[in-house]
């Protein structure tokens, strides 16, 4: 889901919507480039502070009914999670940003990270580093936490299987003027060992719970409803004690999909998809 976010109203914003990852009544499927391009003169996008983009920062906005929050800084952030791509369907189409969607930039799209935003992305499963400047708003499908460019998408080596399991670092602050230098690229030894041994697992977390007894419960009611390990694991938060449900590890992200979709159903709408 593509969205460019207008101080003049929501007239604008409803005719600048497309789709990401599995849009509303967009028909047309998405898909790379018919000839196969030399990629090898495409390089990393090269980090820098750039002031705000003026429609694609607002303090809240939805889509398919649910509610996000752009955060008010990229400081600090790092999370782990499942990265899709996109390609022929949107390029040329304007961004959230207001800039042109070139599929061929190292360019990625995010929820909520301030636009615009340089960030490292490194496949988890073969250890592929690049580095893209998130534009744009998206994806808007579930379990999904940034749809990356056709371009970085090949570099990182994710187009075939259509999504991979990944870590993003932030590397700038949009408004400062300081730039967080990336990670070294791994030699190519230890690429070749992380190739083979993936240290990367995925679990679809339930809920986390300030009960012990409520997240049991939870624990017993699905151990009726679904196949799989499901663990309680505690952990200390702001709030104090609290205790996650999980099912897992999960063998690959078809079968997070098809478990979060059943829990749903099963009156657990949030779970999501979690690499440790």
């Amino acid at each position: 889901m593509r969205l460019v976010l207008h101080r003049a109203g929501l007239l604008l914003l409803i005719g600048l919507l497309s789709s990401c990852g599995g849009g509303v009544g967009v028909v047309e499927q998405d898909k790379a480039p018919t000839r196969v391009p030399d990629l090898s003169n495409v390089t990393d996008a090269v980090p820098k502070n750039e002031p705000l983009s003026k429609y694609g920062n607002p303090r809240q906005y939805k889509v398919l009914g649910k509610n996000y929050y752009t955060l008010s800084s990229a400081e600090g952030y790092h999370e782990k999670g499942i990265a899709s791509w996109y390609g022929t369907k949107f390029h040329g189409r304007r961004t959230s940003s207001g800039e042109i969607y070139d599929m061929y930039k190292m360019t990625a799209a995010h929820k909520t990270l301030p636009l615009p935003t340089y960030v490292e992305v490194t496949n988890l499963e073969n250890g592929k580093k690049v580095i893209v400047k998130v534009n744009d708003r998206g994806p808007f499908h579930e379990n999904r936490l940034i749809d990356l460019s056709y371009s970085a998408a090949t570099k990182l080596g994710i187009i075939a299987k259509g999504t991979g399991l990944v870590e993003i670092r932030a590397l700038t602050t949009p408004g400062k003027a300081s730039v967080t230098q990336p990670a070294k690229a791994p030699s190519p030894e230890v690429t070749a060992s992380v190739k083979s041994i993936s240290s990367a697992e995925m679990f679809l977390q339930v809920g986390a719970f300030s009960s012990l007894s409520r997240a049991e419960q939870i624990k017993r009611k699905l151990q009726h409803e679904v196949t799989g390990v499901i663990t309680i694991t505690p952990f200390s938060s702001s709030q104090g004690t609290l205790y996650r449900v999980r099912i897992g590890p999960i063998s690959n992200v078809e079968q997070g999909d098809s478990l979060a979709t059943k829990l749903t159903s099963l009156g657990f709408p949030n779970s999501h998809i979690v690499i440790d």
